[in-house]
């Protein structure tokens, strides 16, 4: 019979395990997280967890938050949804935020729009500069091809099972997977149409900070990009770490940069306008 067989021995494991902290975890609570962006005050931190690879995450986050998230290997393969916190009816559309910016690239500076044409969060620091609004989430029968198995609870998850766990946290099924964004891996359309993707190596340390334009559902999974060609199941911990941050003001550059955003902007200001 092992220790923990008895109630009062499980017991006493289970409160030993206090104050453990494995790799991969939420930081409890938030504002004790360290190694913060610069001029960022504990204080003002309301997430801070470190995906591990295949790992997920699902939080939400008020309007004007900051979200950083941190590629900490050089190898980190995150897959984003949002929904607009308060009617998630809607969420992120990836084909209208290519179409209004006329760009199928995101960098800094870009917008990331709903379909009902507000922007859900602007791109305000991006060190990477290598994504993908083309590819979509990997599934459990793309990783049974190239791994052996893709269950969502075996050694090989896939991002789309990864994202029905995040969503499924808010009361959303799979039917409200919207496509995805995939962050860190870039792939560009060549000539002659196809897609092709640069899986690095990339240096460690790069970043991307969302700035939350409306209140946000965010959903992640850090899964191994659909077109990675490696044989292996090959993807590194992801930090996301979000803070407190005022809301856009009317002089902010991103907000001004195009018509098409600006009016983009002036759908959510009329939105909260009660």
């Amino acid at each position: 019979m092992s220790d923990t067989a008895n109630p009062y021995a499980a017991q006493a494991h289970a409160r030993a395990q206090a104050g453990t902290r494995a790799q991969a975890m939420p930081t409890v609570p938030a504002t004790d997280a360290v190694d913060l962006p610069q001029g960022v005050a504990p204080a003002d931190v309301v997430w801070d967890e470190t995906l591990a690879p295949g790992g997920y995450a699902s939080r939400q986050i008020a309007r004007g938050t900051r979200l950083r998230l941190t590629d900490l290997a050089g190898d980190a393969s995150p897959s984003l949804l949002l929904f607009n916190a308060e009617r998630p009816v809607e969420r992120l559309n990836i084909a209208d935020t290519l179409k209004v910016q006329w760009n199928g690239y995101l960098g800094q500076g870009r917008l990331l729009l709903s379909d009902m044409g507000r922007v859900l969060a602007s791109l305000v620091e991006d060190t990477a500069g290598t994504h993908d609004a083309f590819c979509g989430a990997s599934n459990q029968a793309s990783n049974a091809r190239k791994y052996g198995d893709g269950f969502n609870h075996g050694a090989h998850p896939n991002a789309r099972d990864r994202f029905s766990l995040g969503v499924a946290k808010f009361g959303l099924g799979r039917k409200d997977i919207h496509p995805c964004l995939n962050l860190f891996k870039e792939v560009r359309v060549a000539q002659g149409g196809e897609t092709v993707i640069d899986v690095g190596p990339y240096p460690p340390g790069r970043f991307v900070t969302l700035r939350a334009e409306m209140d946000l559902i965010v959903v992640l999974a850090n899964c191994p990009h659909v077109l990675d060609p490696r044989a292996e199941y090959a993807v590194t911990p992801l930090r996301a770490t979000a803070w407190r941050g005022p809301v856009t003001p009317e002089a902010d550059p991103i907000r001004n940069a195009t018509p098409e955003g600006l009016r983009a902007f002036l759908n959510v200001e009329d939105y909260y306008r009660r």
